[in-house]
């Protein structure tokens, strides 16, 4: 949501696994396995589909879905992202690429090329958990990004320990710095919300607005387009 205005800009694919006898099975115990497999690419792929069809439902919202290192290097990547929007009907603009500093490990220059050709495409690119990696701040120097999304770890603690708020407050103010949206994850309380939002970060997730919800559920909250800080 934004943090200002408290509306709600996008929303996260999150996948989950229906299992017919273990029931909910949550992605870090089977994504870890797909990528192992190989199952991650078509995997990956089908969830981007999912993203751009409900994207194309709601022209004014972003949605963002996430790259595993096995899927961003996989042959053809950056042209099956296109043509998956293109055959949905949504806007590029309206899908932002969420990466890790895990999938930029390997061979820089063929990671910049992909993102390069990404964004010169119109979609954009955020980097996630930021702040976690010990060369984050060479990232983004290096790769050319829309965005950076602090870890949730330092949300946590705000209000608790005075080095967390400095992090972010310095992150704030170096994405600022470079013309890149600050988004803070794991916002669970209005009191790490209202550090958040005094601090300058952009745009706010986590629990404290919604839980993991069916396209469905968020649909009817969608549909009256109310600021999530009046259905929270």
């Amino acid at each position: 949501m934004d943090a200002e205005s408290g509306q709600i800009m996008g929303l996260e694919a999150l996948l989950r696994w229906k299992h017919p006898v273990r029931g909910l099975i949550l992605p870090d115990q089977f994504i870890p396995i797909a990528e192992e497999t190989g199952l991650i690419v078509p995997l990956g792929d089908w969830v981007l589909a999912e993203a751009c069809r409900v994207a194309a439902q709601w022209p004014d919202l972003f949605i963002a879905v996430n790259l595993s290192a096995v899927q961003f290097r996989s042959a053809g990547l950056a042209r099956r992202i296109i043509d998956t929007a293109q055959a949905a009907g949504c806007e590029p603009v309206q899908i932002e690429l969420e990466i890790t500093e895990s999938v930029l490990l390997h061979d820089d220059q063929a990671a910049a090329d992909v993102l390069r050709t990404l964004r010169s495409a119109g979609f954009r690119i955020a980097l996630d958990d930021f702040g976690t990696g010990y060369s984050s701040l060479s990232y983004l120097r290096h790769f050319k990004v829309d965005k950076i999304k602090i870890d949730r770890s330092f949300t946590k603690n705000l209000g608790q320990d005075h080095e967390a708020a400095a992090i972010v407050t310095s992150v704030v103010t170096l994405g600022h710095a470079m013309g890149l949206t600050v988004t803070a994850e794991g916002v669970e309380s209005h009191h790490q919300m209202q550090l958040l939002t005094a601090a300058g970060c952009n745009e706010l997730q986590g629990y404290l607005f919604a839980q993991a919800l069916p396209e469905t559920a968020i649909a009817d909250v969608l549909s009256g387009r109310a600021g999530l800080r009046d259905v929270a």
